[in-house]
């Protein structure tokens, strides 16, 4: 029984030689396709986490006020002040420093050509942080 199937398999396949190549073909490709997706996205994944665990296992980043969006997504924002900082220096158990930056949206411009970017400034130099 199992060797008549087999046997009207390969008589079907040599009838329509061209279907079959297609067929196999269209599973190489789509078997491929999925392998290169899956590859990537990993690797994407192993990229994003390497860059954020190179910040350290210890780093807070902290900034005032929250995004908003609405009638009042105009209103002003107190920035940290140096008391700021030093408050949560001296307040916060297991803070060994702390490094005030400011950062700002500017615009460059270079001949004919824009690009948005952000400047940071750390503060360390001013205020002697250790």
């Amino acid at each position: 029984m199992i060797l008549n199937a087999i046997l009207l398999a390969f008589r079907a396949l040599r009838r329509n030689v061209m279907r079959s190549l297609l067929t196999m073909l269209g599973i190489v490709i789509g078997v491929a396709a999925v392998i290169t997706v899956a590859t990537l996205g990993a690797g994407a994944s192993d990229s994003i986490t390497s860059q954020v665990s190179s910040l350290g296992d210890k780093l807070l980043f902290i900034t005032p006020g929250a995004e908003e969006r609405g009638p009042q997504s105009g209103s002003a924002i107190r920035p940290f002040t140096r008391r700021d900082s030093d408050a949560l220096e001296s307040n916060i158990f297991g803070i060994d420093d702390v490094s005030p930056t400011v950062s700002k949206q500017v615009t460059a411009v270079y001949g004919n050509s824009n690009w948005s970017t952000s400047v940071d400034r750390n503060y360390c130099g001013i205020f002697s942080c250790a």
